[in-house]
């Protein structure tokens, strides 16, 4: 069984960051090469016996148009801060590929807080603006899902994110006081935010960052680029988070793993799925550690300190990579019990794989004829 990771991973890559030409300008299929991370395998067998020249021409044609569709172009990049895997299958896999890296770069530019040319730097430094069609639309779903949950998601919590140093690395535990006067500014309910004209006004001393959310949009922006490239069968992993356009090559679903927080083995089960988006947020992730206490980057909008939740991951399934992606970090700042009502009120928006601090796993009634462990688990419904 071919298997995809679903969570945070680190690995070697030798970086390709640079696009060629559009899909309607380059036809040409994709050189075999090597699969380093994931494996596919697809194998055609053709028996020619000495029948008509007809069943031979139809026989070479039909060899001809799977190994076409069978055709794969990868990429491992770094951007916004994780290593990512764009694959693609088909005869306009390549192109679609170099298109892929192209928008994932240039979306980091666009949405990162950090880079000087992006809408985002720019906001934070003015409190006001007009967003570009990416930005407002991400800004948009985010202040969506922060309402939704009751503030469990929030990107005005970028200050304590610097203060706690999970933006530089250079960790730090800030004193209750800082943490008290930088949550004042906590509040995405005060953004002043028109959708038709993409102007935006932050509250008072807030800055905002998307890194919550970017990765979620980035992986559907890439699924419709495949798409517009005529590509049916491909796979981006960001940084761990995985979205998957249709099946394998071969028909059958993509087999996605969701890792196991505790390490104790490779993975805690594997979700079956095509055409959606698997996302795992979790404490294990990023963290330091300092006088014996163990402090992860999931920070709780309402106290700014990492939240003890008693979960330790959450994997959210869904269409929508967006969605997703700031879910899996909304439902783990919220614990068990609020994540499952929330995911009872929006159930047939996603599902979701909660793994507790005691191990327990709970996966959501929509998962149950596509989720396989090992482990012992219960499902919710």
């Amino acid at each position: 069984m071919d298997v995809y990771k679903s969570g945070y991973e680190k690995f070697p890559s030798e970086l390709s960051l640079k696009a060629q030409k559009s899909c309607h300008e380059y036809n040409k299929t994709a050189p075999d090469e090597t699969e380093k991370y994931h494996k596919i395998v697809g194998k055609f067998y053709f028996k020619l016996g000495g029948i008509f020249l007809l069943t031979l021409c139809i026989a070479a044609f039909t060899a001809c148009q799977n190994s076409d569709e069978n055709k794969k172009a990868s990429k491992d990049i770094f951007a916004m801060d994780t290593y990512m895997t764009v694959t693609a299958y088909g005869k306009n896999a390549e192109n679609a590929v170099d298109e892929a890296v192209d928008e994932i770069n240039r979306l980091e530019t666009v949405l990162s807080a950090q880079k000087k040319e992006s809408d985002i730097y720019k906001l934070n430094q003015t409190g006001s603006g007009t967003l570009s069609e990416d930005t407002k639309d991400i800004v948009s779903e985010a202040l969506k899902i922060n309402k939704t949950t009751n503030g469990a998601f929030d990107i005005s919590i970028y200050p304590l994110m610097v203060k706690w140093g999970f933006t530089t690395q250079k960790y730090n535990v800030p004193s209750k006081r800082e943490i008290s006067k930088l949550l004042k500014n906590v509040d995405s309910s005060k953004i002043e935010f028109d959708e038709k004209s993409s102007s935006i006004k932050l509250g008072k001393n807030m800055k905002i960052d998307l890194g919550g959310i970017a990765k979620g949009y980035t992986s559907s922006r890439v699924m419709q680029i495949f798409k517009d490239c005529g590509v049916t069968s491909g796979l981006v992993s960001l940084g761990g988070n995985v979205q998957a356009l249709g099946t394998k090559t071969d028909g059958t679903d993509w087999q996605i793993a969701i890792e196991n927080p505790d390490k104790s083995s490779d993975y805690i089960g594997v979700v079956s799925v095509k055409d959606k988006a698997v996302i795992t947020s979790g404490g294990y992730e990023r963290y330091f550690e300092k006088n014996g206490k163990t402090y992860h980057h999931i920070l709780d909008p309402k106290t700014g300190y990492p939240a003890e939740s008693g979960l330790k991951s959450v994997t959210i399934v869904s269409d929508n990579g967006t969605l997703a992606d700031a879910l899996s970090t909304s439902l783990f700042v919220m614990g068990k019990e609020k994540a499952l009502d929330y995911w009872r009120e929006h159930k047939n928006e996603f599902d979701t794989v909660l793994v507790e601090d005691n191990g327990n796993i709970t996966i959501t009634d929509g998962l149950k004829k596509v989720f396989k462990s090992n482990f012992k688990f219960d499902i919710a419904k």
